[in-house]
């Protein structure tokens, strides 16, 4: 509520001179909305007054109210509105080995130079990369100047070519590629789908407490906000909100009508169109299916279907095994990094239960 601290101050300079205007119920009006943004005494003190003796016509409105003399609210204005004093921030300390890290990174032309790798570079290279120089440059580790940028930058190039697609189109503009804060308009958009702390917490297993670049993220979001309420002003703001849910309903119905549903569904609980439970012959994997999956799929069928079935729970165990895998090592990675022993020991008892559910399906398949 900090930030409607001044609007609260102006409300209540208004209801002070309602009251010296002898307007006691625009002051009350303004000093009830003044204490809706942030209560302070001074309106308090203003609306008891108010509340108890109303106003005194002629002779000063409120002046010396019950034994309340005029300064105490007059004069409250100035000593409630002084934020109290902070002690100026400290410059926190970082070395020249950090300092000029930073300024390579701002002298990178391109993704594979921020990350110190080759253009043929692995998927498993760009990893090892970004995981070693994002922990090196994270704005909590690294307070030099420009950090945060850097930081940034790190992240917008692992995003973009640790996406196959997105590398693809970046490596196809040549000469033309740019450092994110050197891309001029035409040369192509190369931002990524996630912001860069959000990729660091995902990568390291999230829980990662931040400061400078939780700024940086915070600011990300309120700028998307803003462009959001600009979108939504002007006499066109209604037809652009109805005319993607017209779109959704038009395209559902499409859908529908041109493509069959599948058989089965993989869903932990009934749900719509399924609603009828089986269990796969061979390994007893949960499924769903119609009420008239019985009439059509039997004999050869059925067993081609289940086994599609199993096929695709055991690729869905793989996913979310390899997931889990990935998490419990990026905990376990940072928790070593940063001597943190709690983090070690919480990472080393992370469960994995696709892991394990995947290891008991290949051990019954292997007997």
């Amino acid at each position: 509520m900090e930030v409607n601290r001044d609007e609260a101050e102006r409300c209540i300079d208004i209801a002070t001179a309602a009251l010296t205007n002898e307007q006691p119920e625009k002051a009350q009006r303004f000093l009830e909305k003044a204490q809706r943004l942030f209560p302070t005494q001074k309106a308090t003190v203003l609306l008891e007054l108010i509340a108890k003796n109303g106003f005194t016509p002629g002779g000063g409105g409120l002046s010396d109210v019950n034994g309340v003399p005029r300064s105490r609210w007059q004069n409250s204005k100035s000593e409630e509105a002084k934020p109290e004093e902070k002690p100026p921030d400290t410059p926190k300390p970082y070395t020249g080995d950090q300092l000029e890290a930073v300024r390579r990174i701002k002298r990178c032309k391109n993704f594979y130079e921020i990350l110190g790798v080759q253009a043929d570079a692995s998927e498993d290279d760009l990893k090892r990369s970004y995981r070693k120089l994002a922990l090196k440059f994270h704005p909590d580790k690294n307070h030099a100047p420009g950090a945060t940028e850097a930081f940034k930058a790190i992240g917008n190039a692992y995003a973009v070519l640790s996406n196959a697609s997105k590398r693809r189109q970046y490596d196809q503009c040549g000469d033309e590629r740019r450092h994110p804060s050197r891309q001029s308009p035409g040369n192509g958009n190369f931002e990524p789908d996630i912001s860069p702390e959000d990729l660091f917490n995902m990568f390291f297993g999230g829980g990662y407490k931040s400061s400078n670049a939780n700024v940086y993220a915070n600011g990300q979001r309120n700028q998307r906000r803003e462009r959001r309420e600009r979108q939504r002003d002007g006499g066109l703001a209604l037809f652009v909100q109805v005319m993607p849910i017209l779109i959704l309903v038009i395209v559902s119905a499409l859908s529908q009508i041109m493509v069959n549903s599948p058989p089965y569904s993989l869903s932990f609980r009934p749900s719509v169109g399924y609603t009828q439970k089986r269990l796969t012959e061979n390994l007893k994997v949960p499924y769903y299916v119609g009420e008239q999956f019985s009439k059509e799929f039997t004999g050869v069928i059925l067993k081609n279907l289940e086994r599609s079935v199993e096929d695709d729970y055991i690729s869905n165990l793989r996913n979310n095994c390899w997931k889990e895998k990935q998490q419990k090592e990026g905990l376990l990675y940072r928790a070593r990094y940063f001597g943190d022993s709690d983090l070690y020991q919480r990472a080393q008892k992370a469960r994995t239960p696709s892991c394990a559910k995947l290891s008991d399906i290949t051990a019954s398949l292997q007997a």
